[in-house]
């Protein structure tokens, strides 16, 4: 049975106009668009995904449709990307980490934990509707920008992209949805040599562990999106396998919420030593803010510079 319809949801889902996000529906193959553009570092910010929690949850209100020309649409596919050149995002901001720890501030910190956990799950379970969930990474996934991209049915990547999680080499984890999806993925005992290894992965070392759904040339990820769409005959047999994964081995908010309380605990407990090498990654971070100082220099070997933290030199203090 259909949702109940919330037209003043469906009239605003694809015109406001946000500051840490852009949508668009594309009406030919009912694709909805979602690009991050975060205000500062490119990471998740309690701003942006508060305005990507408004936007899906008026999709899943709305049981997944769209009001277009006066007629109501089903969205068929939606599209996660990011609007940052070269990083789909870091993951958490290091920076603001860093305060709340030191602060002892545990409940802005489980909070921000469980709005991250709220985003993601929503994704998983394909926002209540029949629509297949795609991941576009154009760059740099790490940490909680990895988990972003397991959450969709599909990761389109380009061969420039790197993934990984590198909480590790500062005494933490993934713990916004890593282990549940990852482990869904490859195995537990996989995930966890992934996570514990803190290292950063190729598209390519993805694709053929197979995490990596498709793996496409550089600049052409939307191109290669869009014509998976268009030639895709089977998009309901498809939809249906995937929401098969949700009853044969179903990730449940629960068990996303559990482990993201352990993530808090582990946050809390971290030392001076961890906090100190955090706070130099966040300045790492900061460095990549579009616009900012680094950002303005088109010297490659310089970005290649500020990128290095997302390799195993992130472990040197």
């Amino acid at each position: 049975m259909n949702a109940p319809v919330d037209f003043r949801a469906i009239e605003g889902m694809f015109k406001y106009h946000y500051k840490q996000i852009e949508v668009r529906f594309d009406p030919e193959y009912a694709i909805a668009w979602t690009y991050m553009k975060p205000t500062g570092a490119p990471c998740f910010n309690l701003g942006m995904l508060e305005e990507l929690r408004a936007h899906d949850n008026a999709i899943e209100s709305c049981g997944g449709r769209v009001l277009h020309k006066g007629q109501l649409q089903q969205i068929h596919y939606y599209v996660g990307g990011s609007r940052i050149e070269g990083i789909f995002s870091l993951g958490g901001n290091l920076a603001n980490l860093v305060s709340l720890i030191k602060s002892g501030d545990r409940d802005t910190l489980a909070h921000y934990a469980k709005l991250c956990v709220d985003n993601m799950y929503q994704r998983i379970c394909g926002y209540g509707s029949p629509m297949i969930t795609i991941s576009l990474v154009q760059g740099e996934a790490l940490g909680g920008g990895f988990e972003t991209a397991l959450s969709s049915n599909l990761i389109f990547a380009e061969r420039r992209a790197r993934m990984g999680m590198p909480e590790i080499l500062f005494n933490l984890f993934p713990g916004m949805g890593a282990y549940s999806l990852l482990g869904r993925r490859l195995g537990m005992r996989r995930a966890e040599e992934m996570i514990l290894s803190g290292r950063i992965y190729t598209a390519e070392e993805l694709h053929q562990m197979g995490v990596v759904d498709h793996l496409v040339e550089d600049g052409t990820g939307e191109l290669a999106v869009n014509e998976f769409i268009h030639r895709n005959r089977h998009r309901n047999g498809m939809q249906a396998v995937f929401g098969c994964r949700q009853h044969f081995h179903p990730v449940s908010y629960e068990e996303m919420l559990n482990i993201t309380n352990v993530w808090v605990d582990a946050a809390m407990r971290l030392e001076e030593k961890d906090l100190k090498l955090m706070s130099r990654l966040a300045r790492a971070q900061a460095k990549l803010v579009p616009g900012g100082a680094a950002a303005a220099k088109p010297d490659a070997v310089e970005h290649e510079e500020t990128l290095q933290y997302t390799t195993l030199q992130y472990a040197t203090a």
